[in-house]
């Protein structure tokens, strides 16, 4: 992943990774930015920046399958990901009532597709949601990413080359334990 993070392409494979993950992908961009980010710090907020933009127009595909595709892919992305329609309900009645939610939810390893589905499911306001979704994207990828990256990055990068195994092992846990939770709690 580091080696390609310099290929000629790398910046619009994270751009389709960013878009797919918000509307119907289930693995986060993380695993694509934070590599390219290690790869040049220089680049790291300019990359961060578009990787939440892709994320927020991805969010906008993920409203419209909710709003308006839920009887079709809505009910099938949220079965592949094993959620009940009574969970399905809670959520959509918790956007209704306060739609800061999803910038809380967009800050968590919930994966972003099930936040931006709900929302056009719940009829969240459109303009509210944009603003939510980029916010929360913003501050995941360029205020929090982007800061580590730019402060801790030689030594994330170091620690990466020694821990990758565990780094996603511990990755794949926090997706895994944020669709839990989905599932579970809420």
């Amino acid at each position: 992943m580091m080696k390609n993070a310099q290929g000629r392409h790398a910046w619009w494979a994270l751009a389709a990774f960013a878009f797919a993950e918000a509307s119907c992908f289930p693995i986060p961009p993380d695993v694509m930015l934070l590599p390219m980010m290690l790869a040049d710090k220089k680049r790291a907020f300019p990359l961060a920046a578009w990787c939440a933009l892709w994320s927020v127009i991805g969010g906008m595909a993920g409203y419209a399958i909710g709003m308006f595709f839920w009887d079709t892919a809505g009910l099938w992305i949220i079965h592949v990901f094993q959620i009940q329609q009574i969970k399905v309900e809670h959520a959509r009645a918790l956007y209704q009532a306060n739609a800061y939610w999803i910038a809380i939810q967009g800050l968590t390893p919930i994966p972003f597709k099930l936040v931006t589905i709900t929302s056009g499911l719940a009829g969240v306001y459109f303009p509210a949601f944009l603003f939510f979704a980029a916010l929360a994207r913003s501050v995941r990828f360029i205020v929090i990413e982007g800061l580590l990256v730019h402060f801790f990055g030689a030594q994330a990068k170091a620690m990466l080359d020694k821990y990758m195994e565990i780094a996603l092992v511990i990755f794949l846990i926090a997706v895994v334990a944020g669709i839990v939770f989905v599932t579970m709690v809420l």
